[in-house]
């Protein structure tokens, strides 16, 4: 069978999507302070400008991919994006908080769908030939951080010259445009029969989102208010029945057998941490640098581009030779200590500070330990299963980093709320917030970096071009 004479158009197009929805998450980082103003967000509940986007990005993604399958990933990819469309819209469109988190949310569910639907498409362009494979997917992999990068610099330039809105207008021609190439350029992919599990994709969405509900709430009613114990007690059962509904059925989401495979649960709870310990770092410094330092939108992305560079060029160029030569196991383990002290020299930021000497050294750390774990957790994670499964141990790892983010930026949160985080103003008391949050994250990557040391099995070193990149959210 002849290769399609169109496929490396349509990688362009994959790769065009994968970048896209990895930058909606980063974009957003230096507008916050600005949407916080227009639209009235509390200091406390601006997390869920992210946090709207993640849960349903993350909860769904499973659901994506079977949908994927059942429906054909050529529809599914198309119909992602006229919802990121219509979310975009929505969210440029806002003038308050629930339409803003209406519109993120929706543009979660767009993510969702493309996400999987992308990878999916590019296996059946490219897997009759190894060789090709290999280089589409470095393509591939090498547009999750392109995206966070151009995000976190992009969000700058259009709040700083434009208007926050216009950071999700964008989306709108790249996406019209993207819909009218797929007839042209994507193969058609027929759907399998296959049961779809609409009530397990609920029951762990909403649970997640609960669960991230309650935490957000618990510092200003207290962890012991009934509310909060009820809301998490909820959030309890409705993962507890996610488990049974997978047992139950014939076509789960996530048959529990895969985790049976060694190293899948050790790297996914590295994946967890890493989460739940990057994305508190990143949003917290975007506050750092806007409500403390005074740096408007532009600069503020500017002053995030360095340490987003550096885990660009470490993640392409470095990350899979160290793979290589030492295995996953000892880069996970390091990746979270170096996280953990880039994240220790933030939590010594200071009113006064300066750009060159609280927040460079910390974010360049940082960005080290972020590349040392993060595409080794994530072959970790799907280096062992059956080739068969890889779709599914690929989607497991995804939603698990977005749980993470989730869960940890709302538990940091709370943690900056409880030592003045709210106050703006009062850049003492505000800055007592940011360290406790940093504080918090280091803790957490520490404690990390001793859970993969005792959990990961040493393995004989992968060979990256075999496996596949990954594809969750870098920020």
């Amino acid at each position: 069978m002849s290769p399609d004479p169109r496929r490396w158009w349509a990688l362009a197009v994959l790769a065009t999507a994968q970048f896209m929805v990895i930058m909606d998450t980063s974009i957003i980082g230096v507008a916050l302070p600005d949407m916080q103003r227009d639209l009235g967000f509390s200091q406390g509940g601006l997390q869920w400008v992210f946090n709207a986007y993640v849960v349903a990005f993350g909860g769904l993604l499973l659901l994506g991919g079977k949908l994927s399958d059942l429906l054909g990933a050529r529809r599914v990819f198309a119909a992602g994006w006229a919802v990121l469309i219509a979310g975009s819209v929505i969210a440029a469109a806002a003038d308050g908080t629930a339409a803003e988190l209406t519109g993120r949310a929706v543009q979660g569910v767009g993510s969702a769908l493309i996400a999987p639907a992308a990878l999916t498409l590019l296996m059946v362009l490219f897997s009759a030939r190894p060789r090709e494979l290999a280089k589409a997917m470095a393509f591939y992999g090498a547009a999750a951080p392109a995206g966070g990068t151009a995000g976190v610099f992009l969000g700058g330039v259009i709040t700083e010259w434009l208007s926050w809105p216009w950071i999700f207008i964008i989306y709108v021609p790249i996406g019209l445009a993207t819909l009218a190439l797929v007839p042209s350029l994507l193969p058609p992919v027929p759907g399998r029969r296959t049961g779809l599990d609409v009530l397990g994709a609920l029951a762990v969405t909403a649970g997640l989102g609960l669960a991230v509900y309650a935490i957000v709430q618990a510092p200003e009613r207290g962890w012991d208010a009934p509310a909060t114990v009820l809301q998490l007690g909820g959030a309890v059962l409705l993962l507890a029945a996610f488990t049974g509904i997978q047992r139950l059925l014939r076509s789960p989401l996530m048959p529990l057998s895969i985790w049976r495979t060694p190293n899948l649960a050790a790297a996914n709870a590295s994946m967890i941490v890493l989460g739940a310990v990057w994305i508190p770092m990143w949003y917290f410094l975007n506050l750092y640098l806007q409500q403390v330092l005074g740096y408007g939108a532009f600069p503020s992305g500017a002053a995030l581009l360095p340490m987003t560079a550096l885990m660009t060029v470490l993640m392409v160029g470095v990350t899979g030779r160290l793979i290589t030569r030492f295995g996953t196991k000892p880069l996970i383990v390091t990746g979270l200590v170096v996280l953990a002290a880039g994240l220790a020299m933030l939590s010594t930021v200071s009113p006064g500070g300066s750009f060159a000497a609280d927040v460079l050294p910390g974010s360049l750390v940082s960005a080290v330990g972020m590349s040392l774990v993060f595409i080794p957790a994530t072959m970790a994670a799907i280096g062992s299963v059956a080739p068969e499964q890889g779709g599914l141990a690929s989607g497991i790892v995804n939603t698990t980093y977005q749980v993470g983010s989730a869960i940890g930026l709302a538990a940091m949160t709370a943690v900056a709320t409880s030592q003045g985080a709210d106050r703006l103003g009062d850049l003492p008391i505000l800055t007592d917030g940011f360290q406790a949050a940093f504080t918090g994250a280091a803790i957490i990557a520490l404690a990390g970096a001793a859970l993969a040391f005792l959990t990961h099995r040493t393995r004989p070193a992968p060979q990256p071009q075999k496996t596949e990149e990954p594809t969750a959210s870098i920020r």
